[in-house]
């Protein structure tokens, strides 16, 4: 048994391991908020169950499920971590299992912790072990395994998802680790841990732990750093996707106030400030475009000044930049225009450029009119050898009326 399960077991109680390992339960009975799972499948009260992924958000009991299920077993656990281990090391994990099955008939599992992280190579040296029933497998992650993992993998495994914890789950898991370890906290302390935890045992545990370490300060400051160790922001998850998303969004619809709410909750989770510059740029071309020129030379100086001086005073052009191309007129057609003339050029064989368009023109050609030499600096002529759609359809929105004026009346 690796170092984490002796942990649970003879050291639970000592006080230098973290209140959320420590609190673990260590039965089904006192694993809180996972009723209609366990009765929906109803193989995890057995002892022997078949190999599983728990499929499920931070902080809802896959670790501490997967340690329950090894003791009601009976049966030997390995952990793994999918992100700091490779296919040699998984290996000899694997070795090690089968060594106690053969020379002492122990069965074991093991634990794979970020399952959805694993290469191919990986799963692949899972298959003919799991098919044989050489251990059992349980994984955990909090993507979705039937899009993270393969499908060979998937056709020998039970999906398991866990629900999101409520306040009131988190509530009675924090109380109970204040009767077992003899905290004293007031109950609307607890609730309001509870309430800014979303929904993840081990951060609201955690949160629990810091507050009963600082017991000498005020509620107003309790309340503080219980709200600054609440704060949740994933820069390689959902939420980091959620929130970029919002906030191109929010500008893209000309609410200055949303966007600079979600560039605030962005900065304060640590993301790259470079990355947010570089999505301004694409937004100042794709939302903005002719409509307001200007727009991509803030967005490019934005990164420019990023780049160049970094975080904190970095949030001040990111503030600007966002505030301009929120409140700033909107277009489109550019965007439009590039995305129609690629599917075009990909529905046709290769498309010929006119012979007076050509760097070496052939001498039979006609003559290229330079436009330069005609008033108004245009003249009439054929730029395509085929009738082309109008790719570019300029809005009735700022500097962009001012060119569909224009080319409407050079071209109509």
């Amino acid at each position: 048994m690796d170092l984490e399960s002796n942990q649970m077991g003879l050291f639970a109680r000592e006080t230098k391991i973290p209140l959320a390992f420590r609190a673990r339960p260590t039965n089904l009975q006192g694993f809180i908020g996972q009723g209609k799972m366990l009765g929906r499948y109803s193989f995890l009260t057995k002892e022997n169950f078949p190999s599983i992924v728990f499929w499920g958000p931070p902080g809802t009991g896959k670790t501490t499920l997967a340690f329950i299920l090894a003791q009601n077993s009976n049966k030997e656990i390995y952990k793994f971590n999918a992100v700091l281990g490779g296919v040699n090391d998984l290996k000899k994990l694997i070795k090690s299992s089968l060594e106690l099955k053969n020379s002492f008939g122990k069965e074991s599992i093991i634990f794979i912790d970020e399952i959805h992280r694993f290469n191919k190579a990986q799963q692949d040296a899972l298959l003919p072990h799991i098919e044989s029933g050489s251990f059992t497998m349980i994984g955990a992650t909090t993507e979705n395994p039937r899009s993270s993992i393969n499908r060979a993998l998937l056709s020998r495994i039970q999906i398991v998802e866990l629900s999101p914890l409520t306040p009131d789950n988190i509530a009675t898991i924090l109380k109970n680790a204040c009767d077992e370890f003899a905290i004293n906290l007031e109950e609307n302390t607890l609730d309001f841990i509870a309430d800014y935890s979303d929904g993840d045992a081990r951060k609201a545990l955690n949160i629990l732990d810091i507050v009963n370490d600082h017991q000498d300060l005020s509620s107003e400051q309790i309340k503080s750093l219980i709200l600054e160790n609440a704060r949740n922001f994933d820069k390689n998850g959902d939420r980091h996707f959620d929130i970029i998303s919002a906030f191109i969004k929010s500008m893209r619809g000309s609410d200055p106030g949303a966007a600079i709410l979600y560039l605030a909750i962005m900065l304060d989770g640590g993301e790259d400030p470079v990355f947010i510059a570089r999505r301004l740029i694409i937004f100042a071309s794709e939302d903005v475009g002719n409509a307001d020129p200007q727009a991509l030379m803030i967005a490019t100086s934005t990164l420019t000044a990023v780049s160049s001086i970094g975080m904190p005073e970095a949030r001040i052009n990111l503030a600007q930049a966002t505030t301009y191309l929120a409140s700033t007129v909107k277009s489109n057609a550019a965007y439009m225009a590039i995305n129609e003339a690629m599917d075009f050029v990909k529905e046709k064989s290769t498309i010929s450029v006119p012979d007076h368009l050509k760097n070496f023109p052939p001498k039979d050609a006609i003559t290229y009119k330079y436009p330069h030499k005609y008033p108004h600096h245009f003249v009439k002529q054929d730029y395509t050898k085929e009738n082309i759609p109008k790719f570019y359809r300029p809005s009735e929105m700022g500097r962009e009326k001012a060119l569909k004026e224009r080319l409407s009346k050079l071209w109509d």
